[in-house]
């Protein structure tokens, strides 16, 4: 049976179609925020087939089969690859509703050329049809095929960026350049918080025995990463930042009690992870970085799971953790200085979606369109209802024009149909609006807020 995927998959009016069809369906992808190991870029990494590509390392695929019964040898275990595909495609029609059920069928068609319905029943041709495809494909091909741009990994302070290099170097056309994630030195109270320290300290040449060399470590790494393109750092905002201004003297002390060998308190955690982030923030105006931080996550709630798999293998949730005067004060602080840096502001917390999409602006000062930026639907949210109520949201208390766009947040490269799925979105919301008489039905106006939202806005936002 063909794949219910059309030509006109979830554009509702002719509006949305001429958006789609005329504008928005060949924009080249900026994708500014993923996962992607920078090594299977530089090394042309070969899938083995569809059921690696699919299922290595995609903890939101690994989510769904569990939820359906599938055994863990059948998801992260050493079941055969196709034992693997096989099992997800029996979930697939399950899963109604889920975002995964549609990707995975616009990857089936967009990226191998097959329409039909996943199914058990439709496995085995699937198997074949799309191997034959991929044997032509390294990773190479899939991000020029999906006409990538550019394309930010997520790389830690002390990493040599030796892949970046040699990507650099090579003939690729799509730019993949680093993102700074400085979460391990983010989160003092894990365990293996001391030992990174030293690993940092390698990276800069820095001995880092005091949190003013901490901050002289890290100043020495962003200097490092801007010299090798990037221009944006990534932070996990976790827990709620307290109100109120955090002096060196406080953030030395905290730091000092962690390097003694004790862990600090929730307050003080706090505390400290504020008082960090204020200092960097002053590093990434220097910079002109973007400062992008995504609050609201629930991390590795399966301690069983946790120690026979690792992070990132799916069993994170979204937090009811909420940190608006926090935030705000943080973003005050570095607006009072003149050194608050293009920020963006992710929620995994839909019930924070306004007090997120409000909060920007109020420090907005007309140096860059769109300084402050509330984040595209993240994770959890990257959904039908998700992706619509956040370009509702943003319009209902900002100007959609200037949003910077959607992000895969992705370890997977048949992951870029997600940005066609966003598109399709945002034409069907813009389309919906002209139909229902509520803006004007200029096309001009229109593309335009296609073209900004879609690739231009955060070309230049970004700087790449």
């Amino acid at each position: 049976m063909p794949s219910f995927i059309t030509d006109t998959f979830l554009l509702t009016s002719k509006t949305a179609e001429k958006l789609y069809f005329d504008v928005a369906a060949d924009l080249p992808i900026i994708d500014y925020h993923s996962h992607l190991p920078p090594a299977d870029i530089a090394g042309r990494k070969r899938f083995r087939n569809i059921g690696e590509l699919w299922l290595g390392g995609d903890h939101y695929k690994w989510r769904q089969m569990r939820t359906a019964g599938v055994p863990e040898r059948l998801i992260t275990g050493d079941s055969s690859d196709y034992d693997k595909f096989a099992a997800y495609c029996r979930v697939m029609p399950l899963l109604a509703g889920n975002p995964i059920y549609h990707w995975s069928h616009l990857e089936l068609k967009r990226l191998f050329g097959v329409d039909l319905d996943i199914s058990e029943r439709t496995a085995p041709a699937i198997w074949e049809a799309a191997n034959a495809a991929l044997a032509g494909l390294d990773t190479w091909a899939l991000l020029e095929q999906g006409r990538v741009e550019v394309a930010c990994t997520t790389d830690d302070p002390a990493d040599t960026l030796d892949m970046h290099a040699a990507i650099a170097s090579s003939a690729l056309k799509t730019h993949v350049l680093p993102a700074f994630r400085p979460d391990a030195a983010m989160r003092i109270n894990a365990p293996g918080f001391v030992a990174y320290l030293d690993r940092l300290a390698a990276a800069s040449g820095v001995a880092i025995t005091d949190f003013a060399a901490l901050i002289a470590a890290l100043e020495d790494r962003v200097a490092f990463f801007h010299a090798r393109g990037g221009r944006v750092a990534d932070h996990a905002i976790d827990i709620a930042l307290p109100a109120g201004a955090v002096t060196d003297a406080t953030l030395g002390a905290l730091f000092a009690k962690r390097l003694g060998g004790a862990s600090l308190t929730a307050g003080e955690e706090g505390v400290y992870l504020s008082g960090l982030m204020e200092r960097l923030g002053r590093l990434y105006a220097r910079f002109g970085w973007a400062m992008c931080l995504h609050i609201g996550a629930q991390r590795n709630n399966n301690s069983r799971q946790l120690a026979a798999l690792g992070p990132d293998t799916g069993y994170d949730s979204v937090s009811d953790v909420t940190s608006s005067a926090g935030l705000a004060s943080l973003l005050d602080r570095l607006d009072a200085a003149g050194q608050l840096p293009k920020t963006m502001l992710f929620c995994l917390n839909r019930g924070m979606n306004e007090v997120l999409s409000t909060l920007i602006g109020c420090y907005q000062d007309g140096s860059v369109p769109g300084k402050l930026q509330f984040g595209p639907a993240w994770w959890f949210n990257d959904h039908l209802d998700g992706n619509l109520e956040q370009i509702r949201t943003l319009a209902n208390h900002s100007a959609l024009g200037v949003f910077v766009g959607m992000v895969t947040d992705s370890r997977s490269f048949a992951s870029y149909p997600r940005h066609d799925y966003f598109r399709r979105l945002l034409c069907r919301q813009l389309g919906a609006w002209v139909e229902a008489g509520e803006m004007s039905s200029d096309f001009e106006t229109l593309a335009a807020i296609v073209r900004g939202v879609s690739c231009d806005n955060a070309r230049t936002y970004f700087g790449f």
